[in-house]
């Protein structure tokens, strides 16, 4: 890898040879990759609404000889994503060969039980990944604390940097394929084959939203009978009748204008790592922030291919999952700048 002016340090991505087509980036990892699940240990955390997250962790002592207070990694899956996700399993088993601990942070309702209230959540609930890196950082004062979002996830971590400014106790992040501009990507999701993407993402999220009608008198909340749940045929219509509404916003396009990240990156102090692909097929490239926008503590890395999640190079046959070791490679030299990281 070589340094770059006001860039940390930068690596180019290139796609296994029968895997440059895009949504081959984006489909195979789920379809094709096969993992031994990382042992867990796992963390209810109570929220003061009254409902909980259910946070997942890899290895939390991780103490070797050489550090004995390894640094923690927090991490945040995308939509309809969790522990299941092989994008989040690889991860966790990468971070833990460099010598770190991790631990996902479920949004609520996507561990295996069912959230206790009829909210859910979204791609701006910053408030719940707050509170726990908080925790994180009350019970660990000795150790650094990381973060890396995942899509959905990448927005939230964003805004929640944003809105931290100087005061983030985070001492680095990675957003890896977020929806920087939630209109134009819930726009393209309604678009040619990204709406192949946009009828599985739906399909769970209108399954949920069903099972609280079995809860909640949820009609008298969003207006609709549940047998009508299933006519709502995109990301617009069921973020206009349920994810915004139910979450205090007027309308989908009111939760789209006030929860795209793209607006608070000028706002970050965070040492962070922002990861696109021009062949994205959740978005185009509308979404992305101009160079001269951004901070400098900010590194800006647009591929031109990757796919969503994806980034698959060597060949199909022995893929090589290059997000995760060029992550780590950005968090072991801005642990090593914090002068305290001694990992493998």
């Amino acid at each position: 890898m070589k340094k770059r002016k006001n860039e940390y340090y930068y690596e180019p991505f290139e796609p296994a040879l029968s895997l440059k087509y895009k949504h081959f980036q984006t489909i195979f990892p789920s379809l094709f990759r096969k993992l031994a699940k990382p042992e867990i240990e796992i963390e209810r955390f109570e929220l003061t609404d009254g409902d909980f997250v259910d946070c997942y962790w890899h290895h939390a002592a991780c103490t070797t000889k050489k550090n004995s207070h390894p640094p923690i990694v927090v991490l945040f899956h995308g939509l309809t994503g969790s522990f299941k996700s092989s994008y989040i399993q690889g991860m966790m088993h990468t971070l833990n060969k460099a010598g770190f601990s991790s631990v996902l942070m479920h949004f609520r309702g996507c561990s295996d039980e069912m959230n206790r209230l009829p909210r859910s959540y979204h791609s701006g609930d910053t408030a719940d990944a707050k509170a726990w890196i908080e925790r994180l950082q009350q019970r660990y004062p000795n150790r650094q604390i990381f973060s890396i979002g995942f899509s959905l996830g990448g927005n939230v971590l964003l805004k929640l940097l944003g809105e931290w400014g100087n005061s983030s106790p985070l001492c680095a992040a990675v957003s890896i394929s977020a929806p920087l501009q939630l209109d134009v990507c819930a726009t393209q999701m309604n678009q040619g084959f990204s709406k192949f993407y946009q009828y599985v993402l739906l399909k769970e999220l209108k399954c949920s939203l069903i099972k609280k009608y079995d809860v909640f008198d949820m009609k008298s909340m969003i207006g609709i009978e549940a047998t009508e749940v299933n006519n709502l045929k995109s990301f617009w219509d069921f973020d206009d009748v349920y994810t915004g509404p139910i979450h205090g916003f007027k309308s989908a396009e009111d939760y789209y204008q006030q929860c795209s990240s793209k607006q608070y990156l000028p706002a970050i102090t965070t040492k962070t790592l922002i990861i696109q692909a021009l062949d994205d097929p959740f978005m185009s490239s509308e979404i992305l922030p101009d160079q001269e926008t951004i901070p400098a503590n900010i590194q800006l890395e647009i591929h031109n291919s990757g796919g969503h999640l994806g980034f698959i190079s060597h060949h199909i046959l022995k893929p090589h999952y290059w997000l995760e070791n060029h992550v780590i490679d950005f968090f072991k030299i801005m642990s090593i700048e914090n002068n305290s990281f001694s990992g493998s």
